[in-house]
């Protein structure tokens, strides 16, 4: 299975945000959809990715200031991307290795896809219990 194929299983837009956007407009969409990331975009292409974790270290680094403050001026850049035709492993493995919670997913220079490790993660447990449940079909049928 390939992070392509969980795009596509998708049923949403990815909300984005530009990297001139100010930071309070960010974390407003960050709460209003209920998500912990953005990728920040210019023209399709991603420049980088504005996380909670983002607001936490700015808000320690500049308090209040820090909701004036452009994107990108503390957006996390650059940002790790996977090609859809990486493995849904793969893309886990990175995650973890990289200490990151979401990665856009990137096709011809242009975002197509943004998933979380949560996503990954259901994808894995719901292919293992499929799994087990045909494990425990044929050894019923037999």
């Amino acid at each position: 299975m390939t992070i392509g194929n969980i795009v596509e299983a998708h049923d949403f837009d990815v909300i984005t945000i530009a990297a001139d956007e100010r930071v309070g407009t960010a974390i407003k969409l960050l709460a209003e959809k209920r998500i912990g990331a953005l990728p920040v975009v210019d023209g399709g292409a991603v420049l980088g990715i504005f996380s909670e974790r983002d607001v936490i270290y700015g808000l320690q680094r500049e308090g209040h200031a820090l909701l004036d403050r452009a994107v990108s001026e503390v957006m996390t850049a650059p940002a790790v991307t996977v090609d859809p035709g990486q493995s849904v492993l793969g893309a886990l493995s990175l995650m973890t290795k990289r200490r990151i919670r979401h990665l856009p997913v990137v096709s011809g220079g242009a975002l197509i896809g943004f998933v979380s490790i949560g996503d990954l993660v259901k994808h894995r447990m719901d292919r293992i219990e499929s799994e087990a449940n045909a494990m425990r079909d044929y050894i019923q049928g037999s």
